[in-house]
C-alpha cells in the first residue's frame, strides 16, 4: 500500500468509514518525496528516538521508523488508531499513543520512551494547533532538534529578522530558544484535501539563548507588550500594556537608557535590545 497514493489513501480511508475533520485541521499528504525529505531533514537514524505529533495515516511515521530507533506517535482522532495499526503493522519500532499533545507532559513521555536515545521532534503538524504545539515542544526543553511541517506564513514569522513585516512575539520567543531554519515549501497540492495555503518544513535546534536574561517571565511579557499594538510606538505600546507597573516616563527612560530611539517600535528590537529594555524597566 502507497500512504501517498490517493487512490489506496481513498480505499484505506472509505474500508475505515474515515471522513476528514475540518476542526482537527487534517490533511493527508499525496506526495511520497514530502514524508521522506522530512524524514530526512529531521536527521532521525540510529540512536534516535523520535516523537512525532499527528501522524494522520502514518507516510511520515513510516519513514522516520526507517531511520530512527524507535518512533512514537502521539494522536488526538482516535478514529485513526484502527486505520495505523493497519498502516504500521510492519514497523514495529513504531508506536501509537492516543492523546493531546497539549495536554501530555512531554518531557515525561520523552523520558519514558526513549532512555539511551537522542530525543527528536518531528511532525506534519495540524494548522489548528501550530503554535501551541511548537511552543510545547520548545518548552519541554528535551529535544536535540524540532522539525515540522507548518502553515508557510507561520514558518516565515518564526525565522524572520528584526524590522522585518513578520517579525514578532513569536518570533523572539523561537529565535530565543532555538536557532531556526526554514528548508523548504510544499505547495497545496501536495495534499488531501489540498489547503488553502502553501506550507513550509522548519527545524529549530535548541541553543542557550542569544542574550543573558535574569527573570525570563518578565523578559517574555515585554517582548509580548512590545508587539501588543504593533502601530504604536515601543512606549506607547509599554506604557499601555505594563500600565500597572510603569509609567509612560520610566518606559522612555529605559529606552533611553538602552541607547534606543525614543519612537522606536518593538519590532525593531533584536534579542539583545529586549534582554536590556527588560532589565532596565525592571530596574
Amino acid at each position: 500500500m502507497d500512504l501517498c497514493n490517493v487512490n489506496d489513501i481513498k480505499a484505506l480511508l472509505g474500508r475505515h468509514g474515515f471522513r476528514f475533520s475540518k476542526s482537527m485541521g487534517q490533511n493527508f499528504l499525496i506526495q511520497s518525496w514530502v514524508p521522506r525529505d522530512i524524514a530526512e531533514a529531521s536527521g532521525a537514524g540510529k540512536g534516535c528516538g523520535v516523537l512525532e505529533v499527528g501522524p494522520g495515516i502514518g507516510p511520515l511515521t513510516r519513514e522516520l521508523a526507517r531511520r530512527a530507533d524507535k518512533v512514537v506517535s502521539v494522536e488526538l482522532d482516535r478514529s485513526l488508531l484502527p486505520i495505523l495499526e493497519e498502516t504500521l503493522a510492519d514497523c514495529p519500532n513504531a508506536r501509537v499513543c492516543p492523546g493531546d499533545i497539549l495536554k501530555t507532559d512531554i518531557s515525561a513521555l520523552v523520558g519514558e520512551e526513549f532512555p539511551g536515545l537522542i530525543p527528536l521532534a518531528c511532525a506534519n503538524l495540524p494548522y489548528n494547533i501550530t503554535t501551541p504545539a511548537i511552543m510545547a515542544l520548545i518548552q519541554a526543553k528535551c529535544f536535540s532538534a524540532i522539525t515540522v511541517m507548518i502553515q508557510r506564513e507561520v514558518a516565515r514569522r518564526i525565522c524572520a529578522a528584526p524590522g522585518t513585516a513578520d517579525y514578532g512575539a513569536f518570533s523572539v520567543f523561537c529565535q530565543y530558544h532555538t536557532k531556526p531554519e526554514l528548508l523548504f515549501d510544499v505547495p497545496p497540492e501536495c495534499f488531501l484535501p489540498a489547503p488553502k495555503v502553501t506550507s513550509s518544513v522548519v527545524r529549530m535546534v535548541p541553543t542557550p539563548p542569544p542574550a543573558e536574561v535574569d527573570d525570563e517571565a518578565h523578559f517574555f511579557r515585554v517582548v509580548r507588550a512590545a508587539f501588543a499594538q504593533r502601530r504604536k510606538t515601543l512606549v506607547n505600546s509599554l506604557s499601555s500594556a505594563l500600565g500597572d507597573s510603569i509609567t509612560k516616563q520610566e518606559a522612555v527612560k529605559a529606552i533611553s537608557s538602552c541607547g534606543l530611539p525614543e519612537h522606536i517600535r518593538g519590532e525593531r528590537l533584536s534579542i539583545s535590545d529586549f534582554a536590556a529594555l527588560s532589565k532596565a524597566l525592571r530596574g
